[in-house]
């Protein structure tokens, strides 16, 4: 296994483990189905197999539509963050171990890192939403969760497609939180 290809398969993890975070429904929906219909584009073995049966893909699909609906209700999607603070990281933990599955990562610092990764994604979406129930009124409630659940779509199928893309958005993201931390710094003083 070359660099090259480790480095892409680590940013495939960070990206689907990110993508949990938001929804952990569409990421695993997303690699199951692209191990059950594609061609090596993600390669789902030994313990992983079974997450692109057919079964597995209808229990995604089912938890996948309650999520989505959950999600779009105020003091609803408060529940569904309280129950998806156990959910969303170990959806984390399962995507990022089996993505690096292939280069030998070992499965217990693969689900460390698919936990942090998920869990800290999950928790600032879990305390920011009920700010915007409360200041909205929950009338933004909809309109975020949907542009969440894109995001999440988009996310998990840039990880597979165009890995290095994750790496490049972690960067900016990274980089506009430094920038906005400094700013209030300095606007403080």
């Amino acid at each position: 296994m070359s660099v090259v290809q480790a480095f892409l398969s680590l940013s495939t993890a960070f990206g689907l483990s990110a993508s949990a975070g938001l929804n952990a429904y569409i990421p695993l929906l997303v690699i199951a189905l692209v191990d059950r219909l594609t061609d090596g584009l993600m390669d789902l073995q030994g313990p992983w197999a079974w997450l692109s049966s057919w079964w597995t893909i209808g229990v995604l699909a089912v938890l996948l539509v309650i999520e989505v609906l959950a999600d779009k209700i105020p003091a609803v999607d408060t529940a569904n963050d309280i129950v998806q603070t156990v959910v969303r990281p170990t959806a984390g933990a399962i995507l990022f171990a089996a993505s690096t599955h292939t280069i030998q990562l070992h499965p217990v610092l693969a689900a460390i890192c698919g936990v942090i990764v998920a869990g800290g994604v999950h928790t600032v979406k879990a305390t920011g939403r009920p700010v915007l129930s409360v200041t909205t009124g929950g009338t933004a409630n909809p309109i975020v969760s949907t542009v969440e659940d894109v995001i999440s779509t988009v996310t998990s199928i840039i990880a597979l497609v165009a890995p290095y893309l994750v790496l490049a958005f972690i960067v900016i993201v990274v980089s506009l939180i430094i920038w906005w931390v400094v700013r209030r710094r300095k606007a403080r003083r």
